[in-house]
């Protein structure tokens, strides 16, 4: 996995040494902006590092706070945006209902970039009622092993601790290049759309899939991925090189799985909706659909 650190004013100049993604604090509320910024990023920037954006939310004024954060932290082709949700300084809490908001609205301002939500396991777990998390969920979880949160839903980043006064990530990446693929770094700005990918007709011939891999979930290598990969790539949801198909059941392979929800949203197993696990039965399907007609 990739290394990442998240910074604000009180890392004026941090160690970029092995570290790929650079998340910056840009604003907080409607008032306060990083004095630090513009030149935290352009240090990353010249040390071509990937970076994201994250913006301290506070309870009510939602599309004010949205545009402020735009504002102050005017993000490139390639940069992730960030909704931090947490207790404030002055002990209020922004409700799953502002956090919703929050990311809707900066996606709106924003829709060619990718969107994600920041939270701990207790807001995750105790305080979220609706699995919302934009584009990725990164997760606070210093209790557990670098790249294995207590969560079951898919993740893009872990925030797993704290070295020489930084947070310190790793991202559900194999590489550099499979970030930049799905922040967008190298594609242009995409006009907002509302239409689902377009599957390939539903109406294959009966076929035979290969039998469904017992224990092949989000984040795991074993069993590999790859037959999944390959059916995604064939079935028009995924676009992946032979050179870069991996076991990894990573980001990547995520993101393809759920644009076959989203054309079938039938064949999603139960649990949280944003949840991105096939089963045995949108396992056949997408065989079928990829391999099953002549």
């Amino acid at each position: 996995m990739i290394k990442a650190i998240d910074i604000s004013s009180l890392q004026p100049h941090p160690d970029l040494t092995g570290v790929d993604v650079i998340i910056i604090k840009a604003s907080e509320g409607r008032t306060y902006a990083n004095p630090l910024r513009v030149a935290q990023a352009a240090a990353a920037r010249k040390e071509h590092k990937q970076v994201g954006w994250y913006h301290f939310l506070w309870p009510g004024n939602i599309q004010a706070q949205a545009e402020y954060f735009i504002r102050c932290a005017q993000p490139r082709d390639g940069d992730i945006l960030a909704c931090d949700w947490e207790t404030t300084t002055s002990r209020t809490v922004p409700s799953c209902a502002d956090k919703d908001a929050f990311l809707a609205a900066v996606k709106k301002l924003r829709p060619h970039l990718r969107v994600v939500l920041y939270c701990n396991l207790d807001y995750w777990k105790n305080r979220d009622t609706t699995s919302k998390c934009g584009d990725g969920l990164w997760i606070a979880d210093p209790g557990a092993a670098a790249g294995h949160p207590r969560v079951q839903h898919s993740w893009v980043v872990h925030q797993y601790g704290i070295r020489n006064h930084t947070d310190v990530n790793v991202c559900n990446f194999a590489t550099v290049e499979d970030w930049k693929e799905w922040a967008g770094a190298s594609a242009a700005p995409r006009p907002p759309t509302n239409k689902p990918p377009t599957p390939k007709p539903a109406t294959a011939k009966p076929y035979a899939a290969p039998k469904f891999p017992a224990g092949l979930a989000p984040g795991n290598s074993r069993p590999s991925a790859k037959s999944l990969q390959k059916a995604l790539r064939k079935a028009g949801f995924m676009t992946i090189s032979d050179r870069d198909l991996a076991d990894h059941y990573g980001a990547r392979t995520q993101a393809g799985v759920g644009k076959f929800f989203a054309a079938h949203p039938q064949f999603r197993e139960k649990g949280k909706p944003h949840d991105v696990a096939i089963g045995p039965r949108g396992w056949a399907y997408l065989f079928t659909l990829a391999y099953g007609r002549k």
